[in-house]
């Protein structure tokens, strides 16, 4: 869950981006109370309601949905209903669409990831490849569409990517090394794109094993490597990873796919805001 007060600051920044020194329109002082349907142009699957509940709940502007997050929609569905001031409500206007469009075309995306893999015991996970100051929102959206969150930043755990290893020198040493240094619950990933790599950083005992760039036929490989060196160890396979070939990688005997593609990939569903 979202802590509220950063989800807050966030929605507060969105409508001072949009609002500037002042809405013209507001000059008139019209106090009016009326009601807006948000209509979907094309069908999807929700993400954004949290974020919406609370904008407008922040406007005096109330709120009725009738599609949940995670849940989808058909083209023409009213999504949300909007009751407040005139004013009030077109202020919020493109700042609401924004969040659904955006937050619903990424879990829409994602929704067809998880389709593809649901019969394997494999889990579809996202990744850092996230707009800036929006990976808490595209993360949350992901969530929605059905996938599980990889790491948030560097502070939840440590991946050793090919830029890290090219300065060390041992494996193994480094891991005993800095084991005891981080966090009780944080764990050790090392990013691997040969199969020399990969027994190396089984032998160093990690706890998440990473094939990077690799073919399925590569991966299981791995796999066999993982369950007769260290059986305890994860492993998730990344890069490259699409809708065509998503499945071959979900039967390889991975633990998990992660992959960029269903946050920056993802186009946005079409919504429009229509005034009873």
């Amino acid at each position: 869950m979202i802590h509220k007060i950063r989800l807050d600051e966030f929605l507060r920044q969105l409508v001072y981006e949009d609002i500037g020194r002042g809405d013209l329109f507001s000059r008139i002082m019209n106090t009016e109370v009326v009601e807006a349907n948000i209509i979907a142009k094309s069908s999807g699957i929700l993400s954004g309601e949290l974020y919406v509940e609370r904008l407008c709940e922040l406007s005096s502007v109330e709120t009725e949905f009738f599609c949940e997050d995670g849940k989808s929609f058909q083209m023409g569905s009213k999504i949300v209903t909007l009751k407040g001031k005139l004013c009030d409500v077109l202020i919020l206007e493109r700042s609401v669409l924004n969040l659904l469009e955006h937050s619903s075309g990424i879990a829409t995306l994602t929704h067809r990831y998880v389709k593809m893999i649901e019969d394997s015991d494999c889990m579809l996970l996202d990744t850092r490849k996230t707009r800036p100051l929006l990976r808490e929102f595209e993360k949350y959206s992901a969530r929605n569409g059905g996938a599980s969150n990889h790491r948030f930043g560097l502070d939840d755990c440590l991946m050793l990517k090919d830029t890290h290893l090219a300065r060390i020198l041992s494996l193994k040493k480094f891991i005993d090394e800095i084991r005891p240094k981080l966090p009780f619950t944080a764990k050790i990933e090392v990013e691997c794109s040969n199969l020399l790599q990969v027994e190396e950083a089984l032998d160093a005992n990690v706890d998440i094993l990473m094939c990077d760039n690799m073919s399925a036929e590569m991966v299981r490989e791995a796999v066999e490597l993982r369950n007769a060196i260290s059986p305890k160890t994860l492993l998730e396979a990344s890069g490259n990873i699409t809708l065509s070939n998503i499945k071959e990688y979900a039967y390889s005997g991975a633990d998990a796919i992660s992959t960029g593609a269903i946050i920056h990939q993802a186009t946005w569903i079409d919504m429009s805001m229509q005034i009873n």
